[in-house]
């Protein structure tokens, strides 16, 4: 079972993220913010962060680079409403695997993920 965190100020994103993460058998930790999740991701280890951008406190880019300055090799995916071409590049930059959109698509979320966790292929 995969350890997914969830980081979003949003209580309705939150709990639509989890309801698709939990039909597809994931297990399913959640923050409200950048601090409580460098927290859980220090306590709990999970396999994947899902992170918004736009939050109080710490934003989901200083949460981003927290976790690279740290050593961090979580793979996190940007889960945003709105998103410019140099916060992208600045995402991408930082270690992001990808960025989706909101609201996200069930489908398109479980791809990402399985990408995301897919072990690197030999060459």
């Amino acid at each position: 079972m995969t350890h997914i965190l969830i980081v979003d100020d949003s209580l309705y994103q939150r709990l639509l993220i989890q309801k698709y993460l939990k039909a597809r058998n994931h297990d399913v930790l959640l923050a409200t913010t950048g601090k409580e999740g460098l927290e859980i991701i220090a306590s709990q280890k999970p396999d994947l962060v899902l992170l918004d951008l736009v939050m109080p406190e710490m934003s989901g880019l200083e949460m981003l680079q927290q976790l690279r300055e740290q050593g961090s090799e979580i793979p996190v995916i940007i889960n945003t409403a709105d998103i410019q071409a140099s916060t992208y590049e600045k995402c991408m930059d930082l270690g992001a695997v990808a960025i989706l959109n909101k609201p996200v698509d069930g489908n398109v979320l479980q791809e990402t993920i399985d990408q995301a966790l897919a072990p690197p292929q030999k060459e």
